[in-house]
């Protein structure tokens, strides 16, 4: 897709650092707080994949119904990168555990991206501080799934012995997160758009890849 054509087309693409504790959608219901108490944002996007209220980082809005497509359908997989705050400190086995898989409501996730980080990532103060007990060390993990289901990350770790604290979301395929603080959102550049457009084209099908081995 061309730069001219993504301007005739009039599509929107947003960056959006969600805060904890906002509701990954635009209609109201018992007083929450929604991605309408943000803004303004045009009256025609939506999330390109949700978050719970509970995780905090990157979503992408956009009114370009094609991409959207591509990035919710599960056999597509494209590429999410976590921070995850976990109660104990995981050992080589856990890592490896979560890296092959773990089984979650019957299902084996797939094969992951996980490292412990060495030290806590520099992250911006939850508006709600985390509850720590003070006996227990905590640790982060980097996550970076091709997969999508509910709560996954947490259940992950959960499956593992080592229940999430806290979560950010910190890129979603080349989008990242990084001059975003909680709350802020930007519009993509042309370039960004472009690239993320073509990286999105070129993914294959992830029933593909696991039958080449790859």
């Amino acid at each position: 897709m061309t730069e001219h054509n993504i301007r005739k087309k009039s599509f929107t693409y947003i960056l959006f650092n969600k805060p904890f504790g906002v509701v990954c959608q635009f209609s109201k219901s018992r007083g929450e707080t929604t991605l309408a108490n943000f803004g303004p944002f045009p009256p025609n996007v939506y999330p390109a994949g949700r978050l719970d209220a509970d995780s905090e980082g990157l979503v992408l809005l956009t009114n370009d119904g094609a991409l959207q497509h591509r990035l919710l359908e599960p056999k597509y997989g494209h590429r999410r990168k976590y921070l995850a705050q976990v109660e104990g400190v995981p050992g080589p086995d856990a890592i490896c555990h979560l890296q092959k898989g773990v089984m979650i409501e019957r299902r084996k996730t797939l094969p992951a991206d996980v490292k412990l980080l060495p030290d806590a990532p520099l992250l911006p103060p939850r508006s709600v501080p985390i509850r720590y007990r003070k006996s227990i060390p905590t640790a982060w993990l980097e996550l970076t799934l091709r997969e999508g289901r509910n709560r996954q990350v947490r259940k992950m770790t959960a499956a593992v012995g080592f229940p999430t604290l806290r979560l950010v979301r910190i890129a979603i395929e080349l989008l990242t997160i990084e001059g975003l603080q909680p709350g802020n959102y930007r519009e993509l550049s042309a370039s960004e758009i472009r690239r993320l457009i073509a990286l999105v084209r070129r993914t294959r099908n992830i029933s593909e890849e696991v039958s080449d081995g790859t």
